[in-house]
């Protein structure tokens, strides 16, 4: 990550540009630290070298397109693919039809849960291909996927840190969402400490 971040940093007039590829790559199939890329420039926001309005947009943007991409892909040749060859034929006949009522039954958590695990953030799109999920639904979890992850993790580097947004990403969303509770209860014991010591004042 820190390669990463400082590769940004350095080379902030192509920081959006570059956030925009990484994410929507990523969300493709690709396993390129798309994240990363949105906790370093949710960072260079918080230094008012970039508006996080605009980091927020286009990570949700590359999000959305990039899983849409990874989506269709594997609808229409994914399974060609797979049935092609010998090694991956037996697999594909095998898991396929589960693949298929599992995301019939719990597709729609899969995605947008899928935004906030390392692996699924990469696979869940071509598994939802693959499994032939219906299209709308994918877009309706996805997109809601997409906005929540690049909201909460955009915001949470651009607030609290780098380490807090990290959390996300590593230990998903549950995790995350407690650094951020902590940190809220912290800065609200904080305040009220500070406010009833002016109370007190003479």
């Amino acid at each position: 990550m820190s390669s990463l971040t400082a590769f940004i940093d350095q080379h902030r007039e192509w920081a959006l540009l570059l956030l925009f590829a990484l994410v929507l790559l990523e969300s493709f199939g690709l396993p390129l630290p798309g994240e990363t890329a949105l906790i370093a420039c949710a960072v260079l926001a918080s230094q008012e070298a970039l508006a996080i309005q605009a980091v927020i947009l286009l990570a949700i943007l590359a999000a959305i397109l990039g899983d849409n991409l990874g989506y269709w892909t594997a609808r229409k040749g994914g399974r060609a693919l797979l049935l092609r060859y010998s090694m991956t034929r037996r697999a594909a006949e095998r898991y396929l039809a589960t693949g298929e009522r599992f995301f019939a039954r719990h597709g729609g958590k899969t995605v947008f849960i899928g935004r906030f695990v390392p692996v699924l953030r990469f696979t869940a799109a071509w598994v939802a291909g693959l499994s032939r999920m219906h299209w709308w639904r994918f877009l309706a979890w996805n997109a809601a996927g997409g906005i929540v992850w690049a909201v909460a993790v955009g915001l949470a580097a651009y607030f609290l840190g780098s380490a807090v947004a990290s959390a996300i990403g590593t230990y998903g969303l549950l995790a995350g969402g407690g650094a951020i509770a902590l940190a809220a209860l912290a800065y609200l014991i904080v305040r009220r400490v500070e406010k009833r010591t002016i109370d007190d004042q003479p």
